[in-house]
């Protein structure tokens, strides 16, 4: 579409404004999918888990808490696609806390802000581990 005097083309700072605002909405989505509390998260932490569709609408549907890649993928699964009941059932407190550290690394940086943010503990095991 060309620019024309009634309809110029969006300029720099309306473009950052645009891309602002969806990342307050893309951060408010994870946001509002949080459990008040870690203590809330008493997932599973062995056998197999089977994630329903929703979530594993991409790729696997089954994991293996006993393998770590696949636990690290489980965890990393549900807090991008999980809704708001789904992470308590399927992440435990201590299991989170545990993989963080590398799990961090793994997820997008809205996710893992969101997170540190609302739970402070999991940025203080990311610098114990340091």
């Amino acid at each position: 579409m060309s620019s024309s005097p009634q309809h110029p083309a969006p300029g720099p700072s309306s473009l950052s404004d645009a891309v602002a605002e969806d990342l307050a909405l893309y951060r408010e989505k994870f946001r509002r999918r949080l459990p008040e509390s870690l203590d809330e998260l008493h997932g599973p932490t062995q056998g197999i888990v089977e994630l329903p569709l929703h979530m594993a609408w991409s790729g696997m549907t089954s994991y293996d808490m006993g393998k770590p890649r696949q636990r690290m993928g489980l965890y990393r699964t549900v807090l991008h696609e999980g809704l708001r009941d789904d992470l308590p059932r399927y992440l435990n407190e201590d299991l989170l806390l545990e993989l963080w550290p590398v799990l961090r690394t793994l997820v997008g940086r809205t996710v893992r802000a969101v997170w540190e943010n609302a739970f402070p503990q999991l940025a203080s095991r990311t610098r114990a581990a340091a």
